[in-house]
């Protein structure tokens, strides 16, 4: 605990908005055909629960936020409803839910299917499942459900908790939310998907979306979805992953990137970038360059194979996993993430880590006293939950989002 307590403190001290918890529910095991390169090198296995650190963190912070990845469909939407529920009482509102449809067949083996299903397909259950959840936290129990009344003897009003009911090709569901309202509700909805499905989806149900780098096309192409469907500018905030290596100097922060490249592991990277596309990269010449191929694994990852050599990808992919690499003195590096917000028409960062925790504790030493001084970053938190902090809004979701169909009051 004190690990992810001393990195919850260094994020606050740097006023970040949040620390985001990747997961995957399964082990890259396309490389090779086995998962022996992912376990020989680490690469993302073992993983622990992202959601028992959410607790440990906000015992140790007042304002940081929490953005936790949950897998469709590997937990029963009733149960997961709770679990969000149950976080965002602990927290005081502050928690977001990455929403993931996986794309490793590990996963479904795991949870007892045979493979898992199509890309598209595994939208559809998406979609169906986000409405079980929305059932659950906006429809079971009316806003002033909760009587606290001690003279009467009365904890709860219950003709104003209802049964929610969910028969679909996908679930079967029908019970009382087990969760009295939480300070949001419905917890903020990150989601990350780039194909066309993916844009879809976010476009109707995320609040917060990330793309991997400044893809001016793919941001203009997200806000114009969401417009259409009747969503605000405001509504959906996007950000770039991006990896910081920073120190006092350009020259010194190339001599880290340095460093850091002769630690890297190169197969590391090749078994996850295998599991995300869904091809085995230990079948080509790592010179070759792996095109044209399907897959029902990631789709954008899929379509950007083509791009770089199989050893290209091993190298760009061991440095910050994926994430655009920025690397300089404070000021070569806020030049360029001004830029990239500027170009892209982004609304922040999603900064994946190098090597822990120096990584952040370098860039809130030196890269956030450099953004307060060109006035791109806070001085200080704004009260409330996560989506207050956010958007500078109410705790609970705008009546145009899909959610707010769902309620039983207002």
């Amino acid at each position: 605990m004190a690990h992810w307590q001393d990195l919850a403190r260094t994020l606050e001290r740097g006023l970040f908005d949040g620390v985001f918890l990747a997961d995957v529910a399964g082990v890259y095991d396309v490389y090779g055909g086995n998962p022996n390169t992912a376990l020989r090198t680490g690469m993302q296995v073992p993983v622990n629960d992202p959601f028992t650190l959410v607790p440990v963190m906000a015992a140790a912070t007042e304002h940081l936020c929490f953005g936790v990845t949950g897998t469709i469909p590997y937990e029963p939407p009733f149960a997961f409803a709770r679990k969000l529920s149950s976080l965002d009482h602990l927290t005081d509102g502050r928690v977001a839910w990455n929403v993931v449809t996986g794309y490793l067949d590990s996963a479904a083996r795991g949870a007892g299917q045979a493979k898992q299903e199509g890309h598209d397909t595994r939208y559809e259950i998406a979609a169906d499942y986000m409405d079980v959840v929305y059932k659950l936290w906006e429809g079971s129990w009316e806003d002033d459900a909760v009587a606290y009344d001690k003279a009467g003897g009365v904890f709860t009003d219950p003709a104003r908790v209802h049964e929610v009911a969910h028969e679909s090709e996908w679930f079967q569901m029908r019970g009382v939310h087990l969760s009295e309202p939480s300070p949001q509700r419905t917890p903020v909805i990150f989601q990350a998907g780039a194909s066309a499905q993916g844009q879809a989806f976010a476009a109707r149900h995320a609040e917060c979306v990330f793309v991997g780098g400044a893809l001016p096309g793919l941001v203009a192409s997200l806000r114009e979805q969401a417009a259409a469907a009747g969503r605000a500018r405001e509504d959906l905030k996007i950000f770039s992953m991006a990896a910081v290596i920073v120190a006092e100097t350009d020259e010194a922060a190339e001599a880290k990137l340095r460093d850091y490249t002769a630690w890297a592991q190169p197969e590391g990277a090749l078994a996850l970038m295998s599991g995300w596309t869904g091809v085995d990269l230990s079948r080509f010449d790592l010179d070759a360059r792996a095109e044209h191929l399907e897959s029902e694994a990631i789709q954008s990852a899929l379509s950007g194979l083509g791009l770089h050599t199989v050893r290209e990808w091993g190298e760009r992919l061991s440095i910050g996993g994926g994430a655009e690499v920025v690397v300089g003195s404070p000021t070569t590096v806020v030049d360029q993430l001004e830029e990239w917000v500027e170009t892209a028409d982004l609304d922040g960062f999603n900064l994946a880590y190098t090597v822990l925790p120096e990584c952040f504790e370098e860039f809130v030493d030196l890269v956030v006293p450099e953004l307060q001084r060109r006035g791109r970053y806070k001085k200080a938190y704004a009260e409330g939950t996560m989506r207050e902090k956010l958007f500078g809004r109410g705790a609970r979701l705008e009546g145009t989002h899909p959610a707010a169909g769902w309620r039983a009051s207002d």
